[in-house]
């Protein structure tokens, strides 16, 4: 009999969730901070977290077999490890690309962004992103995420009419982590890379492009906006563009349950951090279409690091010097990590042409003074704090994890990679019921090395040290993880591999929940 977490465990989880949102991960980074040696160099560094990883066959592997391969190699995955885990982690490999869906459509490729909602029935849904373009090819089938109700944001146009291109699918799940159900819930936008869960049940989708009819001859409308799409509507929305929450190169968010504002990251080299005010407080789904006014992040140039006196890396940018935070991992002399765990206190400058013919957001930002990132990617909300990860950023370009605070009006930079092999490019970022983080890894090198290398979820404790969850170690995929969440009671650790396009339910012997100290 499978067992369930029962009102006292759930309870205790609560408790231990609570407790954590009140430390908060911050507060053992700025003691490890404070405790460094001379010089500012807290250089990342490997913890045992759940212990060592181990390839581990999945719990459906009998059923692994007419699945489309990577690059033209097998796809009869039965008797095959897929993932390495901890021991005591257990794993089912679920809604692959190319399976038959229950609405009739192939499950869509390029798995991406996604997250965890309760539903009706006890039971979950994933919304998941699927990164895809118009006509894109996932091993033959370039229907993409085409909607059973016909319900779609663009038609497209000449070669690409009638596809789906890219969107989201919903995947229901039972307590046991079991699939009843999936279906395409978005369809006919473009790159959905990422974007976050609201709380009042619906996922907010990002397109990661700026297409126009006039740059691209496949679309017949703008691109480049946010999608709401409910976790239990069971059908594709009526797709409507969140205009006023500005027209980008939009990766994810992360929305304050409080009052409903909503963060946003942009996929550029010289990227700005957004902050949505929506003009009716959100509780339900439609509410975010009454529009809103748009910020960006300005970090205040006069502030220095305090363990070396360095000043902020400054850049110019749209006829204005900003904070360039590209530079923050080298300080004054070459000390490493200088503004490591040290909050930075912002402001936000509101923007006006939100909606530009062209690619230029971020261009006012900056001409007003925003701080300027090194590829937002992934964003995650957790007990008051607003987390981001800047993929490729640092000194070693592999990449940080911010931190903005609302009560404080501060930025701290908690995590940089000083080594590929520890952390290598991380991209989605969610963060456990106990404040661990964690990151989905879309480097080019690393862990196997350059010639094999193989992407990993890792895992930043308290204290800001690094260990792997799990590890993608089927022959020939090399992609990236992406959409790494939780089960809404943190029974279960959800994630996608986005080159063979599989979507992997995680859990513990005994269905404990995925505490890293859970005593």
């Amino acid at each position: 009999m499978k067992k369930t977490v029962s009102r006292r465990q759930f309870s205790q989880l609560a408790a231990t969730a609570a407790a954590a949102s009140a430390v908060a991960p911050l507060g053992l980074f700025n003691a490890r901070v404070a405790s460094a040696a001379p010089g500012c160099n807290p250089a990342s560094f490997r913890v045992d977290g759940f212990g060592p990883l181990s390839p581990k066959l999945p719990a459906n592997t009998e059923d692994l077999s007419g699945l489309v391969g990577v690059d033209g190699l097998s796809g009869d995955f039965r008797g095959q490890p897929l993932l390495r885990l901890p021991e005591g982690f257990n794993y089912r490999a679920i809604s692959i690309r190319g399976q038959l869906m229950s609405d009739g459509n192939l499950v869509p490729g390029d798995h991406d962004g996604m997250a965890a909602f309760r539903v009706r029935g006890g039971n979950t849904a994933l919304v998941r992103n699927h990164e895809l373009s118009p006509t894109e090819d996932e091993a033959g089938n370039n229907l993409g995420c085409l909607s059973a109700n016909g319900r779609v944001y663009d038609p497209f146009t000449g070669d690409a009419a009638g596809l789906g291109g890219g969107g989201t699918s919903t995947i229901v799940l039972n307590r046991q982590g079991e699939v009843l159900g999936d279906y395409v819930s978005l369809g006919g936008t473009i790159r959905n890379c990422a974007g976050g869960p609201a709380p009042w049940g619906s996922w907010i989708s990002c397109e990661e492009t700026v297409s126009t009819p006039a740059n691209n001859d496949q679309v017949t409308k703008k691109h480049g906006y946010n999608f709401e799409v409910p976790a239990d509507l069971r059908q594709a929305v009526d797709p409507i563009p969140l205009i006023a929450m500005g027209r980008m190169n939009h990766e994810a968010v992360s929305v304050d349950p409080r009052n409903g504002y909503i963060f946003q990251t942009e996929d550029r080299g010289d990227s700005a951090y957004y902050k949505f005010v929506p003009s009716k407080t959100p509780r339900r789904f439609g509410d975010l279409q009454e529009g809103g006014d748009l910020y960006a992040m300005v970090i205040d140039p006069d502030q220095r690091a305090t363990c070396d006196n360095s000043a902020l890396p400054m850049g110019e940018f749209q006829g204005t010097s900003v904070v360039d935070t590209r530079g923050l991992g080298r300080g004054a002399s070459g000390s490493m990590l200088p503004f490591l765990g040290q909050p930075l206190k912002v402001s936000w400058v509101k923007l006006e042409d939100v909606d530009p013919e062209e690619d230029t957001l971020r261009f006012e930002a900056q001409a007003k003074g925003a701080a300027v990132f090194w590829r937002g990617e992934g964003a995650w909300y957790f007990g008051g704090k607003h987390y981001w990860v800047n993929s490729g950023a640092g000194d070693a370009a592999e990449g940080q994890v911010m931190c903005y605070d609302p009560k404080t009006e501060t930025v701290t930079l908690v995590v940089e990679s000083t080594d590929e092999n520890l952390l290598d490019g991380p991209d989605n970022i969610t963060v456990g019921y106990d404040g661990t983080l964690y990151l989905c890894e879309d480097g080019s090198s690393g862990s196997l090395g350059a010639e094999n290398f193989s992407q990993r979820v890792v895992g930043v404790d308290a204290a800001g040290g690094l260990f792997d969850l799990a590890q993608n170690v089927i022959p020939g995929d090399t992609s990236e993880f992406g959409g790494g969440c939780f089960s809404p009671d943190g029974r279960f650790f959800y994630v996608n591999s986005q080159g063979v396009g599989i979507t992997y339910v995680i859990w513990r012997d005994a269905y404990r929940p995925i505490l890293l100290r859970d005593g």
